[in-house]
């Protein structure tokens, strides 16, 4: 049996036994504990287990219900959002909330509570779920809404799989007039540019996000691009979108992101030359720009890399995501994808979630072993002083305390966990 990896490449684990689910139910006689793996899309150890079963659910991609009129679809938890997608869209319906990949599960969303470039007026994935249907080893088949078993309806909202098999979801589509996009890059020269210029931005669009150069100092410290879009109000007579596709053939014997070509591809993307005032994009790629390259995590080489994605709250963002930029850029590690967002107001969907007001700061590092794991010490420090939270979804390697004091409900969320699910990231913070 092959070591199961997730899309970081860190870690890889084998579990006692693979099963692949054709029916939403739990497998009989299967090995314990249960860990849900939908399409392999977390940076970690939420959906990897080293103990029990391992629980395929790609094979639950079914559509059961999609009301039109209402905008209002339910189907199977295994199904993409990629699939989703070409169904929803000619009807006038987008995805209340979206992740920068469509390549995840839709039990997934639900599992990771994930948010996207419109947390500030949307809320997170959770936020629009309206019912799931949750199959547990000890109470069997449970239909959860707020109004029917309302605990388990918020403990199973980013509760990482382990309140029982999610076996389909219900959730709110977004109204939509054409399949484009009204969108904007603006160029700042400094972090402090950036709240001002996101403040303004948010009030003016439903979507907003910025890409930071994490490696440039001083005067230019934290010198970025806002790209800010809304849902166009104006058909596209005669455009049709084609995608194009690329791919990462092989793994290359070492990682292609170093510090060298981590400051020319930096200096070269936010020097590039940039269409000004607004233009029309269809959604692609903008929510979706790395879905174009299939297999772009083998860049990384064999050693592979991690995703650290924190959140600061209001009170503190201002300061600490200037300290966790210095951190990064003198120990000259960086990224390609450092990405910087700030959060709405809206209280957390689901006991787990990890959005919460502040603002995120996300950002792939090679694995180079303790040379990274001492900076993840250095900016854990800081996210721990300033009351912030790394995200689940996106960790390999997150200390337990850190867990704890990010995640105050972890205690109350264990009443809810199935006895027969576990993973190895609970297996962690458990530990």
């Amino acid at each position: 049996m092959k070591p199961l990896l997730s899309w970081n490449r860190i870690p890889n684990t084998q579990p006692d036994q693979l099963i692949t689910l054709q029916h939403a139910s739990l497998p009989p006689g299967g090995n314990t504990p249960f860990t849900v793996y939908g399409n392999g899309r977390s940076y970690g150890d939420v959906c990897l287990t080293s103990h029990g079963s391992l629980i395929y659910t790609k094979h639950l991609d079914r559509f059961i219900q999609f009301d039109r009129i209402h905008g209002i679809l339910r189907c199977e938890a295994g199904i993409q959002l990629a699939d989703i997608l070409p169904v929803i869209v000619p009807h006038g319906w987008f995805l209340p909330v979206t992740p920068g990949t469509r390549f995840i599960t839709t039990g997934g969303a639900v599992a990771n509570d994930v948010h996207g470039k419109n947390h500030h007026n949307s809320g997170s994935f959770g936020h629009h779920v309206t019912a799931l249907g949750l199959i547990r080893s000890d109470h069997g088949y449970l239909h959860c809404s707020k109004q029917q078993n309302s605990a388990y309806f918020k403990a199973t909202i980013g509760g990482l799989g382990l309140t029982g098999l999610i076996s389909w979801v219900e959730f709110k589509l977004l109204p939509i007039k054409t399949e484009y996009m009204t969108c904007q890059a603006q160029q700042f020269s400094h972090i402090d540019e950036y709240w001002h210029l996101n403040n303004t931005s948010a009030h003016q669009n439903d979507y907003t996000v910025a890409w930071i150069d994490c490696l440039s100092r001083g005067r230019a410290q934290g010198r970025g691009i806002l790209f800010s879009a809304r849902h166009s109000d104006q058909q596209q007579p005669g455009k049709h979108y084609h995608e194009k596709f690329h791919s990462m053939p092989v793994t290359p014997p070492i990682s292609l992101v170093n510090n060298l070509s981590l400051r020319i591809f930096n200096q070269l993307y936010y020097h590039w030359p940039r269409k000004t005032g607004t233009y029309i994009s269809h959604y692609t790629p903008y929510f979706y720009p790395l879905d174009s390259i299939k297999h772009w995590n083998r860049m990384y080489g064999p050693e592979g890399f991690y995703q650290y994605q924190c959140v600061i709250p209001p009170e503190h963002a201002t300061h600490a995501i200037k300290q966790l930029l210095r951190c990064i850029s003198n120990s000259g590690q960086g990224s390609f994808l450092a990405v910087l967002k700030s959060f709405g107001t809206q209280p957390a969907a689901g006991m787990l979630s990890f959005t919460r007001p502040g603002t995120t700061l996300a950002l792939d590092f090679p694995n180079r072993g303790h040379v990274t794991q001492n900076l993840f010490k250095q900016l854990d420090q800081i996210v721990f002083e300033t009351g912030g939270a790394l995200y689940p979804a996106k960790d390999a390697r997150m200390p337990t305390t850190l867990f704890r004091s990010s995640f105050p409900q972890w205690q109350k969320f264990s009443e809810y966990t199935d006895p027969c699910f576990s993973s190895d990231f609970w297996r962690r913070m458990n530990s």
